[in-house]
Protein backbone atom coordinates (compact mmCIF):
# COMPACT_ATOMS: atom_id res chain seq x y z
CA UNK A 1 0.00 0.00 0.00
CA UNK A 2 1.32 3.41 -0.95
CA UNK A 3 1.51 6.14 1.64
CA UNK A 4 1.50 9.70 0.36
CA UNK A 5 1.41 12.71 2.64
CA UNK A 6 0.88 16.36 1.82
CA UNK A 7 2.26 19.04 4.11
CA UNK A 8 1.82 22.79 4.05
CA UNK A 9 3.63 25.26 6.28
CA UNK A 10 2.73 28.95 6.48
CA UNK A 11 4.94 31.31 8.41
CA UNK A 12 5.38 35.06 8.66
CA UNK A 13 6.87 37.44 11.16
CA UNK A 14 4.72 40.38 10.07
CA UNK A 15 1.48 39.23 8.40
CA UNK A 16 -0.56 39.49 11.59
CA UNK A 17 0.03 41.19 14.91
CA UNK A 18 1.68 38.00 16.12
CA UNK A 19 4.15 35.66 14.47
CA UNK A 20 2.30 33.29 12.17
CA UNK A 21 3.38 29.64 12.21
CA UNK A 22 0.92 27.08 10.84
CA UNK A 23 1.70 23.59 9.67
CA UNK A 24 -0.59 20.72 8.77
CA UNK A 25 -0.13 17.30 7.21
CA UNK A 26 -2.65 14.98 5.59
CA UNK A 27 -2.25 11.39 4.49
CA UNK A 28 -3.85 11.03 1.05
CA UNK A 29 -6.29 8.14 1.14
CA UNK A 30 -8.80 6.58 -1.21
CA UNK A 31 -12.39 7.79 -0.81
CA UNK A 32 -14.06 6.45 2.32
CA UNK A 33 -11.10 4.30 3.38
CA UNK A 34 -7.82 4.43 5.25
CA UNK A 35 -6.02 2.93 2.23
CA UNK A 36 -3.39 5.16 0.68
CA UNK A 37 -3.80 6.55 -2.81
CA UNK A 38 -1.52 4.66 -5.17
CA UNK A 39 -1.87 6.14 -8.66
CA UNK A 40 -0.31 9.22 -10.26
CA UNK A 41 0.12 10.76 -13.66
CA UNK A 42 3.66 11.58 -12.60
CA UNK A 43 5.00 15.11 -12.39
CA UNK A 44 4.99 16.67 -15.84
CA UNK A 45 5.54 20.08 -17.39
CA UNK A 46 3.50 21.65 -20.15
CA UNK A 47 4.88 24.52 -22.23
CA UNK A 48 2.47 27.18 -23.45
CA UNK A 49 3.40 29.62 -26.23
CA UNK A 50 0.04 31.35 -26.75
CA UNK A 51 -2.32 33.13 -24.38
CA UNK A 52 -5.28 30.93 -25.35
CA UNK A 53 -7.24 28.59 -23.09
CA UNK A 54 -6.32 24.92 -23.01
CA UNK A 55 -7.78 21.87 -21.27
CA UNK A 56 -5.04 20.54 -19.00
CA UNK A 57 -7.15 17.82 -17.35
CA UNK A 58 -10.26 16.29 -18.93
CA UNK A 59 -12.93 16.04 -16.25
CA UNK A 60 -14.40 12.88 -17.80
CA UNK A 61 -11.18 11.04 -16.91
CA UNK A 62 -11.87 11.59 -13.19
CA UNK A 63 -15.70 11.54 -13.05
CA UNK A 64 -16.00 8.56 -10.74
CA UNK A 65 -16.65 10.09 -7.28
CA UNK A 66 -13.28 8.89 -6.02
CA UNK A 67 -10.49 10.80 -4.31
CA UNK A 68 -8.31 12.76 -6.72
CA UNK A 69 -5.83 15.55 -5.98
CA UNK A 70 -4.23 18.05 -8.35
CA UNK A 71 -0.88 19.81 -7.96
CA UNK A 72 -0.05 22.85 -10.16
CA UNK A 73 2.96 25.18 -10.19
CA UNK A 74 3.84 28.18 -12.33
CA UNK A 75 7.60 27.76 -12.79
CA UNK A 76 8.05 31.24 -14.30
CA UNK A 77 10.41 33.70 -12.61
CA UNK A 78 8.86 36.73 -14.36
CA UNK A 79 6.69 38.25 -11.64
CA UNK A 80 3.86 39.50 -13.87
CA UNK A 81 3.33 36.20 -15.73
CA UNK A 82 0.42 34.13 -14.48
CA UNK A 83 -1.88 31.27 -15.37
CA UNK A 84 -5.64 31.67 -14.96
CA UNK A 85 -7.00 28.42 -13.50
CA UNK A 86 -10.66 27.62 -14.09
CA UNK A 87 -13.18 24.83 -14.50
CA UNK A 88 -15.65 24.42 -17.34
CA UNK A 89 -16.58 22.44 -20.41
CA UNK A 90 -14.39 22.46 -23.50
CA UNK A 91 -12.34 25.66 -23.17
CA UNK A 92 -15.26 27.73 -21.84
CA UNK A 93 -14.38 28.77 -18.29
CA UNK A 94 -17.45 28.52 -16.04
CA UNK A 95 -15.81 28.85 -12.63
CA UNK A 96 -12.56 30.67 -11.93
CA UNK A 97 -10.32 29.14 -9.28
CA UNK A 98 -7.77 31.96 -9.42
CA UNK A 99 -4.35 32.89 -10.77
CA UNK A 100 -0.97 31.32 -10.25
CA UNK A 101 1.70 34.00 -10.51
CA UNK A 102 5.40 33.23 -10.93
CA UNK A 103 6.47 30.65 -8.35
CA UNK A 104 2.90 30.10 -7.07
CA UNK A 105 1.54 26.60 -6.64
CA UNK A 106 -1.77 24.97 -5.76
CA UNK A 107 -2.85 21.62 -4.37
CA UNK A 108 -6.55 20.79 -4.22
CA UNK A 109 -9.11 17.97 -4.36
CA UNK A 110 -10.76 17.28 -7.70
CA UNK A 111 -13.91 15.51 -8.84
CA UNK A 112 -14.19 15.66 -12.58
CA UNK A 113 -17.29 15.46 -14.72
CA UNK A 114 -17.80 16.30 -18.39
CA UNK A 115 -18.41 19.95 -17.49
CA UNK A 116 -15.53 20.14 -15.00
CA UNK A 117 -12.43 20.20 -17.21
CA UNK A 118 -9.42 21.97 -15.69
CA UNK A 119 -8.73 24.89 -18.01
CA UNK A 120 -5.43 26.78 -18.09
CA UNK A 121 -5.00 30.21 -19.70
CA UNK A 122 -1.50 31.77 -19.81
CA UNK A 123 -1.25 35.54 -19.46
CA UNK A 124 1.21 36.11 -22.30
CA UNK A 125 2.09 34.89 -25.80
CA UNK A 126 5.63 34.03 -24.79
CA UNK A 127 6.85 30.68 -23.47
CA UNK A 128 5.39 29.80 -20.05
CA UNK A 129 5.71 26.46 -18.26
CA UNK A 130 3.21 24.85 -15.91
CA UNK A 131 4.22 21.90 -13.73
CA UNK A 132 1.38 19.52 -12.80
CA UNK A 133 0.43 16.14 -11.41
CA UNK A 134 -2.76 14.24 -10.61
CA UNK A 135 -2.78 11.81 -7.69
CA UNK A 136 -5.79 9.55 -8.05
CA UNK A 137 -7.38 6.24 -7.22
CA UNK A 138 -8.40 3.77 -9.87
Amino acid sequence: MATTTATITLSSADLTGDTLALSTTATLTKAGTATGMDQTTGVARKTYTQDTSDILIDGADYADNKAHKIYLKNVSTTVDEYFDISFGSSTAADVSLGRLYAGDWAFFPYNGVDSNDLIITPSVDTTMVLEYMVIYQS
